[in-house]
Order: C-alpha cells, then sequence, then structure tokens
C-alpha cells in the first residue's frame, strides 16, 4: 500500500514546476490531492496526468492572498476528498527587482502578500482542524535566498527568511501537539519563475549575473530537472513522520535529514 493511502494533500502553486512536481509525487504515494493556483488551465493538466497515472486529484482555483478565497478553496477541498492532513505552500513570485528606493512600494508588498499572508492565511485556516485530528504536517516551500543578503532582490529575500520564521514560530507553538511543519528549499530548476526572472528588464538590469546563470541554466534542459524529483522526494520524507524531529527547522536538499535528527536528539537530552 502507498505510504499517504487515504490522506488529503493541498500544494499551492501547482500548476508548473516544482509544485507540479510535489503534487505528482504525492498522488503517487496514495494521497488524494487538491492543487490550487490561479491558472485553471495549467491545474487541470496536473489532475489530468494524476488521473491517468491512477491517482485522485481535484483542481481548485483560488487567489492565495485572499482571506475569503482561501476559506473557500479549502471549504471546496474538504468537501471534496476529506480533512486536510498534508499542506504544501508551494506559491511564489520573484520579484520586484531593484534598489529598495526604486523598486515600487504596492509591487513589493504584493509580493509580500504571496510569501508571507498566504503561508499565514492557510496555516491559520488549517491547523485547528491538523490539531484536533491530531494528524497534519505542514511545508512551506522557501529558498536559499533565506539566508542570504542578494541586493536588488530584497522583496524576495525578505519574503523567503520571513517565511523561516513564520515556520519556525508555529513549530515552537505546535510542540505540544503531533503537527509538525517544516520550511524547505526547493533546489533549482529552470522552471516558469526563472522564465519569468530571466526576461525581466529590471533583472536584466539590476542583476544582470543572475540572469546569466538562468540563461546558462535554460539551455541546458531536462539535464537540469533532477531537483524537481528530489524536492518531491524531501516532501515526502517530511510528511512521512520520520523527520519530525526537525519541525520548525529550514532544510536544503544536501542536507542529511538523518543526520539531523541525531543531533536534534542529542540537544534535547542535553548531552
Amino acid at each position: 500500500m502507498a505510504q499517504f493511502t487515504g490522506e488529503v494533500a493541498l500544494v499551492t502553486g501547482a500548476g508548473r514546476g516544482f509544485g507540479r512536481a510535489i503534487a505528482m509525487r504525492f498522488a503517487a504515494e496514495g494521497a488524494a490531492v487538491a492543487v490550487l493556483s490561479r491558472s485553471t488551465d495549467q491545474l487541470r493538466e496536473v489532475v489530468s496526468a494524476i488521473e491517468a497515472a491512477g491517482g485522485r486529484a481535484i483542481a481548485v482555483a483560488a487567489d492565495v492572498t485572499s482571506p475569503a478565497a482561501v476559506d473557500r478553496a479549502v471549504g471546496e477541498v474538504e468537501a471534496a476528498l476529506g480533512p486536510v492532513s498534508i499542506f504544501v505552500n508551494n506559491a511564489g513570485v520573484p520579484g520586484p527587482f531593484g534598489p529598495l528606493w526604486e523598486v515600487d512600494v504596492e509591487d513589493w508588498w504584493r509580493a509580500q502578500a504571496v510569501h508571507i499572508r498566504a503561508p499565514m492565511l492557510f496555516l491559520h485556516r488549517l491547523l485547528p482542524g491538523m490539531i484536533a485530528r491530531g494528524k497534519g504536517r505542514a511545508i512551506v516551500v522557501s529558498a536559499i535566498a533565506s539566508r542570504m543578503v542578494a541586493p536588488y532582490l530584497n522583496a524576495y529575500c525578505t519574503g523567503k527568511i520571513a517565511q523561516n520564521r513564520v515556520v519556525a514560530e508555529a513549530a515552537a507553538e505546535l510542540k505540544d501537539t503531533p503537527v509538525k511543519v517544516f520550511a524547505i528549499d526547493p533546489g533549482f530548476v529552470f522552471t516558469a519563475l526563472a522564465k519569468e526572472t530571466m526576461t525581466s528588464p529590471d533583472a536584466q538590469k539590476w542583476l544582470p549575473g543572475m540572469v546569466g546563470r538562468l540563461q546558462e541554466q535554460s539551455s541546458k534542459g531536462d539535464e537540469a530537472a533532477g531537483d524537481l524529483a528530489r524536492c518531491a522526494q524531501r516532501c515526502v520524507d517530511l510528511a512521512s513522520g520520520r523527520y519530525d524531529a526537525l519541525s520548525g527547522k529550514y532544510m536544503e536538499l544536501p542536507d542529511d535529514l538523518d543526520a539531523m535528527v541525531r543531533e536534534a536528539q542529542v540537544e534535547g537530552t542535553g548531552a
């Protein structure tokens, strides 16, 4: 039996890239999967791919920054599939790019709504049910930018470090419950989000080095797609319960989770 049979997974930003790979993997492991984004056409394609492989999925279109839309979306998922026991927050935006004093302030705040408001809305909506049922795991897809100071990428870096802190705070508050929450860097693949960055005039102006690296990566095609599978596997591992001792942590793909668990256990004993 697949390890997540009977589970319901909700994945945001699931129409493409990492979100799609994560949703497909959970479905392959037996979970009923709700895929959510603003792009209905992409979501339908993901659902079709999951169903063609023998899985079960539904598509829900929603604005992840709207409280009413999030509440409605979760209600639809619960009515169609049952209570959500696995949540992956993957929705994201790359910009705006440029100095703090030149970027459009409203664009900057809209980015923070996606980075911070969206996971807050979903956690606020989903955690009470998970706590009441004594079961649930949430994964926030952060980024390596969360531990960097990257000039002209201030909106993204700020949003990602805030995600890690939200996860750490939630984990501390969930300490006496079976519900666990994690933050991860997904790795790097030339996704549609990367293409959006590469073709942005502001990114080309302020971040030519990064744009150059993206252009180089785009030419590698499937050769560079391995992180999609590794990210999906990381999400499956964290949702399995084997790494609950790492709740609240931010992890990157090269990290050895077993070693991190052993370290956490040593710290817990005060040795």
